[in-house]
């Protein structure tokens, strides 16, 4: 049975890291082992699971069914595996982490050497890309997610609000003014990530709702790309207060429409396989990272500075 489950997982890990070499290397063995118990993996089972070349690896039909299989067992097994550590002290093993391409950088990967001190038994793999990912085809145990949260057999906490902003530069403003009303954006050079036009929506002062279709000369799907253009005065900019804090602090960008809220649906998540026991290393992570960010983050502070300063104007 041991040799079994350890084969089991070598499949699962194979498949997630993409390459026998990968796989090797998170197991701690060689790439040729790696080869071997796949081998006779398929072996036993009288089927081919993988179809293997020099570039890639793909699962054959066979093979997906049972890698799926295997997914479920070797998460039962994690899964009881969590509940008698729920309480042990020092958390340990491979944590897999897949996260947003610049808020990751930006904010998690700077705290991790915290984390590390705190759980030096704790293995960490990265991944930062903004692609949405399959956490359990890809073997990940936990994914930070900045979005409006889908129906999903998927587990999810809230870190933080994400809070947005409307912003442009003081040489943007200068050169065509700034507006008054959200409707007023309509008249302004709006930079989007969609094709050249969009929908901003917003509460009101009074919390109506209401929306404004903005357009403009350039777009990028791309958040770092914006906040980039909006510094150089290319227009006006809807951005997350995680991503802009240190232009608003330092007067890069200027907050425009304090007194409305923007985008207010979407919150910034920590997503996990829907367990009833939660593996140790992944629920000290998850609490870690709300016990570092929380209902007011520390990236909000600089735009309620700059809204507070512009109500008593």
């Amino acid at each position: 049975m041991g040799d079994s489950l350890f084969e089991m997982t070598v499949l699962v890990r194979t498949v997630a890291s993409g390459s026998l070499s990968a796989a090797a290397r998170e197991l701690g063995i060689s790439t040729a082992a790696v080869s071997r118990k796949l081998s006779a993996l398929e072996a036993r089972l009288g089927v081919r699971l993988l179809n293997r070349t020099t570039r890639r690896i793909a699962l054959t039909d066979e093979g997906a069914r049972y890698h799926e299989a295997c997914v479920r067992i070797l998460g039962e097994i994690e899964e009881a595996e969590g509940a008698a550590a729920e309480r042990r002290v020092d958390p340990q093993g491979v944590l897999r982490i897949a996260l947003p391409a610049s808020f990751g950088h930006k904010h998690i990967a700077p705290l991790i050497p915290k984390f590390a001190e705190r759980y030096p038994k704790i293995r960490l793999a990265l991944s930062l890309s903004d692609r949405k990912v399959n956490l359990i085809e890809e073997g990940f145990d936990v994914a930070v997610r900045i979005a409006e949260l889908e129906d999903s057999s998927l587990a999810a906490r809230k870190l933080a609000p994400n809070r947005r902003v409307v912003c442009a530069s003081p040489e943007y403003l200068r050169q065509h003014g700034a507006p008054k009303t959200p409707q007023d954006l309509v008249r302004h050079n709006c930079l989007t990530t969609t094709d050249f036009d969009m929908v901003w929506d917003y509460e009101d002062p009074q919390g109506r709702p209401g929306s404004v279709r903005v357009s403009g000369r350039y777009s990028c799907d791309n958040w770092e790309v914006l906040r980039d253009w909006a510094v150089a005065g290319l227009g006006v900019a809807l951005k997350s207060t995680w991503d802009v804090y240190r232009d608003i602090a330092d007067g890069s960008l200027e907050l425009l429409l304090p007194d409305h809220t923007f985008g207010s649906d979407v919150g910034i998540y920590a997503v996990y396989p829907h367990r009833r026991y939660l593996a140790a290393k992944t629920r000290v992570f998850i609490d870690f990272l709300a016990d570092s960010f929380g209902p007011d983050p520390y990236w909000d502070e600089p735009a309620q500075t700059a809204r507070e300063a512009r109500v008593a104007a």
